[in-house]
């Protein structure tokens, strides 16, 4: 089973007034996980000892950023993360985040280089060591794609320009907001549309090393349409693997183009930085809303990400802007939220990630945030979203403790998830690979079990998880799901209602 986040048992609904509850409604004797936790591994965490006690604070899912380290350093690392969700029984995923086409700056002189407010910098074609007037870029072919009048943004926005000329030698851009120019800073162009492939050379050979060493999901950046998140779909089919799909939300073409890519994508993460960069600062807050509730419309999961705890990167502890941060990303409706700097580089990885489950501990207690039952739409249909949706309805009814539902490939443990139901959801899967990808549903714990040919010995096996790990004990209602392997009309599913420990011989 997965490990448990302790919280404290949640109030039933008043019997006076019938008003909602405040506060989510839980049996006392059970552990509930709702939020998940993303982590990214770095220098910070990939040491044997810090990883494990990451893991056992409540990681559910790692991310390897292949920006950053080399192949055979990810692959200590993975072979780690496995090794030790084995040891403890935990249901860990990993996800590969590809670099992207990442428009950086070349070298510069001494590495460094002030740009006056005021000055002209030029933006060459050309190969150069870069100074103070003139430096070179990694994807010179794009220079040809920005206009006058566009803006050039470097370092996470800090240094602006605006482009006042273009010819075939590059760019001539008046500097806006003047700094310290470095070797390989990032480079945003919030007003250009770019002619560039989605996928470079180095994210196809980090993709097949993703398939060769089993990674559960991999990210794309920097999408700006979803024939982007189909080409990557495409290669990985090509490969006859089952790796889902990330698309990280971070350019204004993609907030444009978003229901297109929720539909494409397997999972959607709202990566705030460079979002903030290429769009207006103070649009960013309702487009994460906005997108957190899409994604619950199509049922499919959303990760919030970028600067959540970022003191904790030297602090031992969060300012209150950030609690309130991960909190309401929470009440947004993120199934899932994401550490970066704070566990990759940081001094407190452990704190921070332990400091993170209970934000989503507190905030999931919270029940009015969202509502329980989302209704049947058009992106939703068929038997797995209607036992899904019959499911939440019927385990109100019946005050069941849990849910147990069986699942071949977790169609219908994402579709049940989204319904943010009372219970707890315990997923029984035949297949490890499975279980390690429902680490990513909101309110989904696991076990890998082979499931019996008939329905009573199914709803013994299910009993034996939920008794042994003290989720539901002898006259518990409990309402077990069966879900087929996809959302196709004719597929069979069915809900049974029982008392835990009644059908045993």
């Amino acid at each position: 089973m997965d490990r448990k986040v302790p919280m404290k048992a949640y109030s039933n609904r008043e019997s006076s007034g019938g008003s909602p509850p405040l506060v989510r409604k839980q049996p006392t004797n059970i552990s509930w996980l709702g939020t998940k936790v993303v982590a990214t591994l770095g220098p910070g965490s990939s040491h044997p000892d810090v990883l494990e006690l990451l893991l056992l604070s409540g990681v559910h899912v790692v991310r390897i950023n292949f920006s950053h380290g080399t192949l055979e350093e990810h692959k200590q690392v993975v072979e780690r993360v496995r090794a030790i969700s084995d040891r403890y029984q935990l249901a860990v995923a990993i996800m590969g985040d590809l670099c992207g086409p990442k428009i950086r700056l070349g070298p510069v002189e001494n590495d460094e280089a002030e740009i006056e407010s005021g000055s002209t910098l030029r933006i060459v074609t050309e190969d150069i060591i870069g100074n103070a007037t003139r430096v070179s870029t990694n994807q010179p072919d794009v220079l040809g794609d920005i206009k006058v009048g566009h803006r050039v943004l470097v370092d996470d926005g800090m240094i602006r320009f605006v482009v006042t000329e273009s010819n075939d030698e590059g760019l001539v851009c008046k500097c806006e907001v003047g700094g310290i120019v470095r070797s390989r800073k990032g480079v945003n162009l919030p007003d250009s549309d770019l002619k560039i492939d989605a996928l470079t050379d180095k994210d196809r050979r980090d993709l097949k090393w993703a398939i060769t060493n089993d990674l559960d999901y991999l990210a794309i950046s920097f999408v700006r349409t979803a024939d982007d998140v189909r080409q990557l779909r495409d290669l990985i089919r090509s490969e006859c693997v089952d790796i889902h799909v990330v698309s990280k939300i971070e350019t204004p073409q993609a907030v444009r183009d978003i229901d297109n890519i929720i539909e494409a994508s397997d999972a959607i993460l709202v990566a705030r930085g460079d979002l903030g960069v290429e769009m207006d600062i103070v649009q960013v807050p309702r487009v994460q809303k906005e997108i957190c509730a899409r994604c619950r419309r199509y049922g499919t999961p959303v990760i919030i990400a970028t600067q959540m705890l970022q003191t904790m990167v030297t602090e031992a502890i969060p300012t209150r802007a950030e609690v309130s941060d991960v909190a309401n990303a929470i009440v947004d409706g993120a199934d899932a939220v994401m550490l970066s700097a704070e566990t990759a580089v940081g001094k407190h990885p452990v704190a921070a990630v332990q400091i993170m489950n209970r934000i989503a501990a507190e905030a999931d207690r919270y029940g009015d945030h969202l509502s329980r039952a989302v209704p049947a739409n058009e992106f939703c249909r068929g038997v797995t979203a209607a036992v899904a949706h019959s499911i939440q309805t019927v385990a109100e009814h019946v005050e069941s403790v849990a849910v147990a539902i069986w699942t071949e490939k977790g169609v219908l443990a994402r579709l049940l998830s989204r319904h943010r139901v009372d219970q707890p959801i315990l997923a029984l899967t035949p297949s490890d690979a499975i279980r390690r990808r429902l680490a990513l549903y909101y309110g989904v714990t696991s076990a890998t079990v082979t499931k019996p040919s008939e329905t009573h010995q199914c709803l013994q096996k299910a009993d034996e998880v939920l008794s042994r790990e003290g989720w539901a004990k002898d006259g518990d209602p409990i309402v077990m799901g069966f879900g087929p392997a996809s959302m196709e009309w004719g597929d069979t599913g069915s809900i049974t209602i029982h008392r835990l420990g009644a059908r045993r011989p």
